[in-house]
């Protein structure tokens, strides 16, 4: 079984007092119910599970009345032989965004007898449907592929091993070679098999990348099924169009006018499919900022954005099979770079819950990413090689704009440079980053 860190976040929800209802957003197959499913069997002494995909039949315990009084009457009626344990069950609704209904009853479920936990992969699906968002009365988890931690642990190495390595590169440390060499391997084989559960399962079984890339194929064109199942009219093409176009405009400003060759292409014609694949899970989108100051957030464009792929596998499984081989063998040029920069902000997405990056239109400065941190403003930079030339970053990092950190990803050792560049080599996104992504009571 896969070790995820969402369990011990799942933990800490389950011995939070107040808490209230859960809801695990994420994408398809990234391994929502299997963690959700054992985490109920190991710490609840009961256990309801309702799948509102392949039991729509459940549905039916939301039609009469959301008081609380009445759901536990109708779920005890259905569930025969699991008794409720006041305290210590588990209501586990799946597939939540095929049940509204259940979705408004969220909120007549806070702080009863029940622990719930809800998960949904494609909740744009029927938002519409909802007619009373549980504002209050429920809390959110995201859960995304294996990060590049999880993956290690997949792999078997050694947690003192991992620990050491996390340690030292977020002091700045220089890591033994050997040991540098061998993580920045394990990091060019999580760029190729990403962190879909079922792909990393079958490599440390099987080490076949060749299998990889099969199922890889797979859950690609299940998502691609998944859009002609549920999106709805004209949506249901450009989606598709969209999805089958980030490998090709990763790294730059997203443009409609290059999703396909359709003259006089513009947002009003794909605007909504890209939010519909980003609501899915699929994609992130990364906001230009006008400014590299904080807050971040106030200084965003929402018409300037690039788009990444939610898993660095699929990606790559999307583009000419060469590509892994040549990733493989230690060539993360591949793509101008562009692949590690989507494993990049891969691992920022999931410590950080967004991606920004700054880049003025005169082109006098341009970073990959910009983080807010304890210490003030980030500036990073991907890049495959290991040139010391730090343009941008010393734009940023002067006087005109101020931001106290430079920080470069590469294929080198960590050191800082005579003008406060901290440089390190690319695995080191996975520890250098400040994680705000668990569950705080």
């Amino acid at each position: 079984m896969l070790r995820r860190k969402i369990t011990d976040n799942l933990l800490k929800w389950k011995a939070n007092p107040d808490k209230h209802p859960l809801l695990v957003r994420g994408a398809r197959q990234v391994g929502k119910t299997f963690i959700i499913d054992d985490f109920a069997k190991k710490h609840y002494k009961s256990y309801i599970y309702v799948n509102f995909e392949s039991g729509p039949e459940y549905a039916r315990l939301f039609d009469e009345g959301l008081d609380k009084k009445t759901l536990m009457r109708l779920i005890s009626s259905m569930f025969v032989g699991t008794p409720i344990v006041p305290g210590d069950t588990l209501l586990f609704l799946d597939e939540i965004q095929y049940c509204p209904r259940a979705w408004v009853a969220l909120k007549f479920l806070s702080g009863g007898d029940l622990d719930v936990i809800a998960t949904g992969s494609l909740l744009s699906v029927n938002k519409h449907e909802v007619s009373s968002y549980p504002v209050g009365y429920e809390e959110y988890m995201d859960m995304y592929s294996l990060d590049f931690e999880e993956f290690l642990w997949a792999l078997g190495v050694d947690g003192d091993l991992i620990s050491y390595v996390a340690e030292r590169t977020r002091k700045g440390e220089a890591i033994e070679r050997p040991i540098a060499d061998a993580f920045q391997k394990y990091f060019t084989w999580h760029m190729v098999v990403g962190g879909m559960p079922d792909v990393v399962s079958d490599y440390v079984k099987n080490n076949d990348f060749n299998r990889v890339l099969a199922i890889q194929k797979k859950i690609v064109e299940s998502c691609k099924s998944d859009i002609s199942k549920y999106a709805t009219g004209v949506m249901r093409t450009r989606a598709r169009e969209c999805l089958e176009a980030v490998p090709y405009q990763m790294g730059d400003r997203f443009r409609y006018v290059e999703v396909k060759d359709v003259k006089g292409a513009r947002r009003s014609m794909y605007d909504g499919s890209l939010e519909w694949l980003m609501d899915a899970g699929v994609i992130f989108k990364c906001h230009n900022v006008s400014e590299p100051a904080m807050p971040l957030k106030f200084n965003r464009n929402f018409d300037v954005f690039k788009v990444f792929l939610h898993d660095t596998g699929l990606l790559v499984s999307m583009m000419e099979a060469e590509n892994i081989f040549e990733i493989v063998k230690g060539n993360v040029l591949v793509n101008k770079g562009r692949i590690a920069e989507n494993a990049v902000a891969g691992e920022i997405m999931r410590k950080r819950g967004e991606l920004m990056h700054f880049k003025r239109k005169k082109n006098d400065a341009e970073v990959d990413f910009v983080l807010s941190l304890a210490d003030g403003i980030a500036a990073i930079e991907v890049k495959s090689g290991n040139n010391n030339n730090s343009k941008s970053l010393d734009v940023l990092m002067s006087d005109r704009y101020k931001v106290p950190r430079g920080i470069k990803f590469e294929m080198t050792e960590a050191y800082k440079d005579d003008r406060g560049v901290e440089h390190y080599p690319l695995f080191a996104c996975a520890f250098i980053i400040p994680d705000r992504s668990g569950y705080a009571l």
